[in-house]
């Protein structure tokens, strides 16, 4: 991991496109912007995790609805 100090109102650029500012500093919270085309997916850490978590959920639901339509079709016989 690339670690780097960076004050109120500096940047880091990321590849040729990108750009996170620090916006603002108080206690242990920091405000970041980000600047980067509108196809680019931003996501908290946190949102993205989740997001993660619900599709695993979604393949597994999937996966026993096959299960029951196999069922279904064995009941019908």
């Amino acid at each position: 991991m690339l670690v780097l100090s960076r004050k109120k109102g500096e940047s880091i650029i990321v590849g040729d496109n990108i750009e996170i500012s620090i916006i603002d500093i108080q206690g242990d919270s920091i405000k970041i912007g980000v600047n980067a085309p509108k196809d680019v997916k931003i996501y908290r850490k946190e949102i993205y995790d989740q997001i993660i978590q619900e599709n695993i959920q979604a393949t597994q639901n999937i996966s026993n609805l096959g299960k029951n339509l196999d069922k279904l079709k064995d009941y019908k016989k």
